[in-house]
């Protein structure tokens, strides 16, 4: 039996890089996507020193309480919904996530999905490999254009910065409603301007959601939210599911009430609500918004990064770099990362 702290990797990843564990860990790694039951990922805790999960594992209190020797949750995902922070918090368990190293691809990713709901790409593409196409239409497939329109943010932080600063190519109007307004300095970098919910909702020709799901921020976008938008604007979902209600959304794409959607995540995820698989005026995808391979080996890097850090070791000994509740490393006499 091998001496050294042992840390389970929940998911595939990249093994040259999870390899940089090995001088210090022990490391189990699952060979393929697996969703865990809470008895299964209380099994696999039990006797691990660490984890690397992904947003599949839902963990809280039940799931380590028989992890007696766990001492950091490394989570790769920015969002950390799946988490119970506080319950790991109580049990002195380290939590952190990989902010940062996925702004600027969810931020590519978010437009991309704009301009494909503006375009009507995902019902066009379907039309084409139907054998629909027999003769060019000079008045089909009219989509809606970006230039000089007014684009809302709804969560400005790091990421929604980013799509901002890609408003400027396209000449849109930026506005943005966050909890409490950015600096002077932020706002004018991202040339953006800070407006209350009901003025987002209202002015918004493409409104893009980038805030974190909790309980204040779950079904933020509801009906009443979308009886507010114009009956023309596109709404994009690339931060969680559960900020949007599903089923409400597909109501007003079917209605009329919005023209369309783009979502990349979903309330009950991998289940997608079969009102909107039935429309045409919602683009979909499958939760991929920092899926390219530079973010998610530099995902993947930044969680090994951070239980190389808890047990001493690497460029950041001592100081995990995206630790989320450093109160843990304060209590067992460390020094969180400033």
């Amino acid at each position: 039996m091998t001496g050294k702290p042992r840390v389970w990797v929940s998911r595939p990843t990249f093994p040259e890089i999870i390899a940089r564990l090995d001088e210090h860990f022990a490391v189990t790694s699952e060979p393929q996507e697996v969703r865990f039951s809470p008895a299964e990922l209380a099994a696999r805790l039990a006797d691990q020193d660490a984890a690397i999960v992904g947003l599949k594992e839902h963990i809280g209190a039940a799931e380590i309480a028989g992890a007696t020797r766990l001492r950091i949750v490394a989570n790769l995902g920015v969002g950390y919904d799946n988490l119970d922070v506080a319950a790991l918090t109580a049990a002195g368990v380290a939590v952190s996530n990989t902010a940062d190293v996925l702004n600027e691809s969810v931020a590519d990713y978010a437009w991309a999905m704009l301009l494909g709901a503006a375009r009507r790409i995902g019902a066009a593409e379907r039309w084409l490999r139907a054998g629909h196409w027999h003769a060019t239409e000079f008045t089909g497939w009219l989509g809606m254009d970006v230039r000089g329109r007014t684009l809302g943010i709804l969560g400005m932080g790091r990421i929604g910065q980013a799509i901002a600063r890609r408003a400027v190519g396209f000449g849109m109007d930026v506005i943005y409603h966050n909890r409490s307004p950015l600096p002077a300095s932020l706002e004018h970098a991202c040339q953006a301007r800070y407006v209350d919910k009901p003025q987002l909702l209202a002015a918004s020709d493409f409104l893009v959601l980038v805030l974190p799901l909790t309980a204040q921020s779950r079904h933020a976008i509801g009906a009443p939210e979308l009886a507010q938008m114009k009956p023309t604007a596109v709404l994009v979902n690339v931060a969680r599911g559960g900020i949007v209600d599903d089923a409400a959304l597909a109501a007003a794409l079917a209605s009329g009430g919005l023209a369309a959607a783009a979502l990349d995540v979903f309330e009950r995820e991998p289940q997608v609500h079969p009102a909107l698989l039935a429309l045409d005026n919602v683009l979909l995808s499958p939760h991929i918004a920092s899926a390219s391979h530079a973010t998610r080996r530099a995902m993947t890097a930044l969680a090994v990064d951070n239980v190389l850090a808890l047990f001493g070791h690497g460029p950041h000994a001592g100081r995990p770099p995206t630790i989320l509740n450093p109160t843990v490393l304060v209590a067992a006499g460390a020094v969180p990362h400033p």
